[in-house]
């Protein structure tokens, strides 16, 4: 117990083993909706080919698009993750400066890090948490957020779906008749039945929609 009843705050060493602990745990929580995401992207990638085989562009260019904006989500938590190692190489080196200097030193890298740790969804919480003891040690300055994301543009969407759909349908059509549609305006093949296909419709896009409403919820 310190002057005026204050609890001391913790050593130096102490507060790093607690932060580079949080931040594993919170790499293993990314580790799981990256999983999640691609797992779903599995299940989304079927439905193409299936609604390619069909001759249903329309669902094909939607389902791709959910699996654009999906494999975004990935590369950027993958980017968070490489974040997350960044600041633990900068914990290890912390440790280093402790056992000279004997206290815990301001760092840049930490800052930046940590300024786009707090903007992901899933990690937000203990992000926030981190930075706030983070700064009362001393290691970063009081952060301003950037509360501006990137706006996607929409005719490169529309594009990036086409491409999207052009790869699936080259699965599908190389297997089927030997050659892939130059274009996804291309007419696809029909290969099944007017009938059948007639009454898996509805079930079709009751499918889509569990879909997208997984991957929505998987990337919110």
């Amino acid at each position: 117990m310190g002057l005026f009843g204050r609890t001391p705050d913790k050593p130096p060493k102490e507060l790093i083993n607690e932060w580079s602990q949080k931040m594993r745990k919170e790499m293993r929580v990314i580790d799981r909706q990256i999983r999640d995401i691609q797992r779903e992207e599995e299940k989304v990638k079927r439905s193409i080919k299936d609604a390619a085989k069909k001759g249903q562009r329309d669902v094909c260019v939607v389902l791709a698009k959910e699996m654009i904006q999906s494999k975004r989500a990935v590369t950027k938590l993958y980017a968070s993750k490489a974040q997350m190692n960044s600041v633990l190489l900068s914990m290890k080196n912390q440790l280093a400066v402790v056992r000279v200097a004997g206290a815990l030193q301001k760092s840049t890298d930490v800052m930046k890090a940590m300024q786009n740790l707090v903007k992901i969804p899933e990690i937000q919480a203990t992000m926030r948490e981190l930075s706030k003891e983070m700064m009362k040690a001393g290691i970063i300055e009081e952060m301003l957020e950037d509360t501006f994301e990137s706006m996607e543009d929409g005719e490169e969407m529309e594009e990036a779906a086409e491409e999207e759909v052009d790869k699936i349908l080259f699965e599908i059509t190389a297997g089927a008749l030997g050659k892939a549609p130059s274009k996804v305006t291309d007419a696809l093949p029909e290969l099944q039945p007017e009938g059948a296909a007639a009454a898996s419709d509805e079930e079709s896009e009751e499918d889509i929609e569990a879909m997208q409403s997984r991957l929505a919820a998987l990337r919110s």
